[in-house]
């Protein structure tokens, strides 16, 4: 590649940076003026609705459910998916697509189908199991399904998994350890991509847990919203801001993590 069309790629790069840049961030900065915008020309400023955050319970509460329902949701996503699709790969390669099909399905459905669908189960469990808002991360999970499996599909897609699982068996392994130390040092990027699409899923969803009568923190913003409207604002600032430091957060461990993969033939 010669310099001058280096150069032309490089400023093709840039503009599109700054345009994509411009679109996210044009939004959010308005989002921060008007939670920050105060109500005279002598205090054109104040921090008021982001305090009032601390200061409302049911945000709070709302902050900490949701935060629970990620992590519950992330990591029973990981523990259901990832062994199944290892599992299908190596014994069941016939059965790919349905599966596939099966993941991908919550796309085709609309969330009031969805939840038609669900009231009557979640009625059982609010009777017969607990009434605890954390049971939403049985619906969570099944809504994180498509995402989740794009991403780990691709992790498994990119390793021998055949060849790294068959040398470790070779050498006396039994499938947990397999699993453990074979499948997951060599895609951290892929399941911590998976992780994130959970979290940034579950901390934004509304319509679920609306209709479900369950109060996560979209529901409690829609209801401060009501009556607060540059508090609601501030929240859900801090909600993107809180998703953005996770991915880059995760991205600087995954890629170095990747660093670190597992050679084979190094260690049984």
């Amino acid at each position: 590649m010669n310099r001058s069309r280096r150069l032309k790629l490089r400023i093709f790069r840039t503009v599109v940076l700054l345009l994509m840049g411009a679109f996210f961030l044009l939004p959010i900065g308005a989002m921060v003026e008007f939670s920050t915008r105060g109500n005279s020309v002598i205090s054109p400023r104040t921090l008021d609705a982001w305090v009032l955050i601390a200061q409302t319970p049911g945000l709070v509460k709302g902050i900490v459910t949701s935060l629970q329902l990620a992590v519950i949701t992330s990591l029973g996503m990981l523990v259901l998916l990832l062994p199944t699709m290892v599992w299908v790969r190596l014994r069941l390669p016939q059965i790919s697509r349905i599966v596939e099909f099966i993941c991908l399905l919550p796309l085709t459905v609309p969330a009031i189908a969805l939840v038609v669908g669900l009231k009557p189960l979640y009625i059982w469990i609010n009777i017969n199991v607990t009434p605890s808002v954390l049971a939403l991360a049985f619906a969570y999970l099944i809504l994180v399904l498509p995402y989740s499996y794009r991403s780990l599909d691709a992790g498994l897609a990119a390793i021998d998994l055949k060849t790294l699982s068959e040398a470790a068996r070779s050498l006396g392994a039994g499938w947990i350890t397999v699993m453990w130390r074979i499948v997951i040092p060599n895609m951290p990027s892929a399941i911590l991509n998976a992780g994130l699409l959970s979290v940034a899923l579950v901390l934004g969803e509304y319509t679920v847990a609306s209709l479900l009568n369950f109060q996560n923190l979209q529901v409690e913003v829609a209801y401060v919203g009501l009556t607060n409207a540059p508090t609601s604002t501030a929240v859900a600032v801090g909600a993107l801001v809180l998703a953005f430091v996770l991915l880059m957060v995760l991205t600087l461990v995954g890629g170095r993590l990747q660093q670190h993969n597992y050679i084979p033939g190094q260690r049984a």
